[in-house]
């Protein structure tokens, strides 16, 4: 099964490789160890992680086995988001769990590649993996695309400093 959306302009390309799976694919204007450090450093993922809303860094242990947290303090209120690091491969591949703290229990597996173009930009492919299809098609209901596509543009923006 696999399903494909890409927004106008500058979004993400989603799709549904398997069941319980949503790869999102998107190209940055950065080589790949400038995106792989604004993906690694607090600081950096500070200021565009929660698409462009004030993101406090509670933990950020980027290390196997290594924990995260942020609190993104949005318009709707805030949001406590959190996992565990299990495979850091600088600049090439991050392997970590997710949860939000909104639905505990709910933890998704999500790796990240970061794929050089030899041109000065960066392909980034994040793939999640849920427990079910259900939480995977809940994630999706939910306004996943909307917020990621709006937290890449303040990436972008970043980048472009």
């Amino acid at each position: 099964m696999s399903t494909s959306r890409q927004a106008r302009g500058r979004a993400a390309t989603l799709t549904t490789p398997t069941d319980r799976e949503i790869r999102v694919e998107r190209i940055f204007d950065a080589p790949r160890e400038r995106v792989w450090r604004a993906f690694t450093d607090p600081a950096q993922i500070a200021q565009w992680w929660g698409r462009g809303h004030k993101l406090v860094v509670e933990r950020m242990e980027v290390e196997r086995g290594g924990h995260w947290r942020y609190i993104e303090h949005a318009p709707d209120g805030v949001h406590g988001f959190e996992g565990r690091y299990r495979e850091v491969t600088p600049p090439e591949r991050l392997v970590q769990t997710f949860e939000w703290d909104g639905m505990p229990g709910y933890v998704e597996v999500t790796t990240t590649t970061f794929e050089d173009l030899r041109d000065g930009r960066t392909k980034v492919v994040t793939t999640a993996l849920f427990y079910t299809t259900e939480e995977r098609d809940g994630m999706l209901k939910g306004g996943m695309e909307g917020g990621l596509n709006e937290s890449y543009a303040a990436l972008d923006r970043l980048l472009a400093k």
